[in-house]
């Protein structure tokens, strides 16, 4: 699978409602460092009551 954002072989690849988008290891990173920006990840962390002790 290619990555959505480039022609790179996609390291990641996500299927929701028969959807298949893949990303590169830099698009996902990007991707990951936008969504920590927004305070999607820290939303997520609580709703999953993460305990990493």
């Amino acid at each position: 699978m290619q990555c959505h954002y480039c022609d790179e072989d996609a390291a990641v690849a996500v299927e929701k409602d028969g959807v298949k988008v893949g990303l590169c290891e830099d698009h996902f990173r990007q991707r990951i460092d936008e969504l920590r920006d927004e305070g999607w990840l820290e939303d997520l962390q609580e709703e999953l009551n993460i305990d990493r002790s």
